[in-house]
C-alpha cells in the first residue's frame, strides 16, 4: 500500500473509531481496527506525520489521536461515502412527516421531528419563503358577534390567521360581503406588495363600503405579511448539551443563538442550495464554532425552497446523518407539493 493511501486509510478509522467511541484512537488499537499490513511503528510515524499537518490531535502525550477540524473536512470531502436510505427506512420517514400534513409548517416541525430523533442532533427547519408566492385564497371565520379571524392561504401552502374586532354585529351575510370584497382585491397579488399603500388604495376602491372594511382589512395584511416572513421549525433543543459536548458556557450560547429566530433564519438562508457540511470554525456563526452544521433544500414545484439543517457536535455520524437528512428532505418537498396541489 502506498504510503499516501496509507495514510488517508488511517485517518479515515480514525475519524470512524472516534465518532463512535469518543475515545482517543491509539496505534494498536487502529492497526488490528483497520487491519493495515504494517508495522505498529509505521502507524505510529504515519499517525505523527498526520498530526504535524494539522489533521489529527493528541489530548495528552501519552494518549491517542483524536481528529482535528481539518481531519473531519479532510474525511468527509473525500472519504466518507454515503448510502440512501432504504425503502423501509423511507416509508417511516414519510409516515412521519404526513401524521399532520396540513400545512407546510406541519409538515416540517414533522420533518425536524424525524430528523432530530433519527440522528440524535438538533433539527432545523425554514418555511418557503415568500417572495415569489401569491394570496390564493382569504377566509372569515366568527369567533364572537363582533369578532372574526381573516385565513389567508398563500400559494405556497402557508397559512397564516389574524383575529379582529368590529364595533357592529357580524352576521354571516357581513362575513360574506368581505370575503367577496377582500377576494377581488387580493387574489393573486404578491404577499410582499400587501403593504399599508397597497390597503389604501384597496380601502379607496370600496368608496363607503371601506367605512366598515378597516378592521378586515387591516387583519388581512398583518396575515399576509406574516405569510411572507420566513419561520424557523425547531426540533432537540433537549439535545443541547451534546451539540456542544458537554460545555456549559458553549450550551447555553448556542441555546440564546437558537431563540433569536430572525439570526438564525438568516443564517439557514444563507446556506448552499446544494447539499452542505460546515465543520466548526466554517460556520458564520462564532456560537456555532464548536460544533457542525449539515444543511439541504427541499425542493417544490421544481425550484429549491427551505432549508433543513442538522446542529450537532463535530464528532457527527456525518455519513449516516447526510443519508437521513437527504431522505428527510425528499419527502418533506413531496409532501409539500401534495399539499400545495389541493
Amino acid at each position: 500500500m502506498e504510503p499516501a493511501a496509507r495514510k488517508q486509510k488511517i485517518l479515515s478509522a480514525i475519524v470512524e473509531s472516534y465518532i463512535h467511541s469518543g475515545e482517543p484512537v491509539g496505534s494498536k488499537s487502529l492497526l488490528s481496527e483497520a487491519g493495515l499490513p504494517v508495522s505498529s511503528a509505521t502507524v505510529r510515524n504515519d499517525m505523527a506525520e498526520l498530526t504535524e499537518q494539522g489533521y489529527l490531535a493528541q489530548p495528552h502525550t501519552s494518549a491517542g489521536r483524536i481528529p482535528t477540524e481539518r481531519g473531519y473536512r479532510y474525511y468527509v470531502d473525500n472519504v466518507m461515502r454515503v448510502t440512501p436510505v432504504g425503502e423501509q427506512g423511507r416509508g417511516y420517514i414519510r409516515e412521519a412527516i404526513e401524521q399532520n400534513a396540513d400545512s407546510p409548517e406541519a409538515i416540517l416541525q414533522g420533518a425536524a421531528d424525524v430528523l432530530s430523533r433519527l440522528t440524535g442532533c438538533i433539527a432545523l427547519a425554514t418555511t418557503p419563503g415568500g417572495e415569489d408566492a401569491r394570496v390564493r385564497k382569504i377566509t372569515f371565520v366568527p369567533t364572537g358577534a363582533h369578532s372574526a379571524m381573516a385565513v389567508v392561504i398563500a400559494s405556497n401552502g402557508v397559512i397564516k390567521t389574524k383575529l379582529f374586532r368590529c364595533e357592529f354585529l357580524l352576521t354571516p351575510e357581513t362575513l360574506r360581503v368581505f370575503d367577496k370584497a377582500i377576494n377581488e382585491a387580493f387574489k393573486g397579488i404578491r404577499l410582499t406588495s400587501v403593504g399599508r399603500p397597497f390597503i389604501q388604495t384597496v380601502a379607496a376602491g370600496f368608496g363607503e363600503l371601506s367605512l366598515f372594511m378597516t378592521a378586515p382589512l387591516m387583519a388581512a395584511m398583518e396575515a399576509c405579511m406574516q405569510a411572507a416572513q420566513i419561520s424557523v421549525c425547531h426540533s432537540g433543543l433537549s439535545k443541547l448539551m451534546n451539540v456542544t459536548e458537554s460545555n456549559l458556557t458553549g450550551a447555553r450560547r448556542v441555546w440564546e443563538f437558537l431563540q433569536n429566530e430572525h439570526d438564525l433564519a438568516a443564517m439557514l438562508e444563507r446556506l448552499p442550495q446544494n447539499p452542505s457540511v460546515s465543520i466548526g470554525s466554517e460556520n458564520s456563526r462564532t456560537e456555532l464554532r464548536q460544533s457542525a452544521v449539515v444543511s439541504a433544500r427541499y425542493v417544490t414545484r421544481g425550484n429549491p425552497s427551505g432549508v433543513l439543517a442538522v446542529v450537532g457536535p463535530m464528532r457527527m455520524d456525518y455519513a449516516r446523518v447526510m443519508s437521513v437528512l437527504q431522505c428527510v428532505v425528499d419527502c418533506a418537498g413531496e409532501s409539500i407539493d401534495e399539499l400545495i396541489e389541493i
